[in-house]
């Protein structure tokens, strides 16, 4: 690597920095969304299975997302990272969705459990989005 190269490792690397950006950018729509009468009900009228194929849909976009926007010759060496990231992702994502809800009163833990983790689930999917799209602001 010359001088004049940027290190393409340290942008793959997950930093305690690319983890603030998740938080915040999770908050970002997990506030707005997480207002709305029509999440509420939609945890409580979807199936489960609607529930786990949106979680699923939610991992593969993120995944996706890191795959097409970060160097993609330099993922070949660094699978790991790949994988933290897009797992930090999620799982920031639905603890902040998490926390968020807990607050507001609309997850249950106590009283409905299940309920409490639908409502969560939905929307941590676009909560995910605007997360994924905030880690990669600094990589532009």
């Amino acid at each position: 690597m010359t001088n004049n190269q940027p290190n393409n490792h340290q942008s793959i690397r997950f930093q305690s920095k690319d983890a603030m950006q998740i938080v915040v950018g999770a908050a970002l729509l997990a506030i707005p969304i997480g207002f709305t009468e029509e999440t509420w009900r939609l945890g409580e009228h979807l199936p489960t299975l609607n529930i786990l194929i949106i979680t699923v849909l939610s991992i593969v976009f993120i995944t996706v997302f890191v795959f097409f926007n970060y160097k993609r010759g330099e993922l070949k060496h660094h699978h790991t990272e790949f994988v933290k990231r897009v797992a930090a992702t999620y799982v920031l994502a639905f603890l902040v969705v998490g926390l968020f809800m807990t607050l507001i009163q609309q997850a249950p833990w106590i009283l409905d459990t299940t309920l409490a983790i639908k409502r969560i689930l939905i929307v941590t999917f676009p909560a995910s989005m605007s997360a994924v799209i905030a880690d990669m602001l600094n990589e532009l």
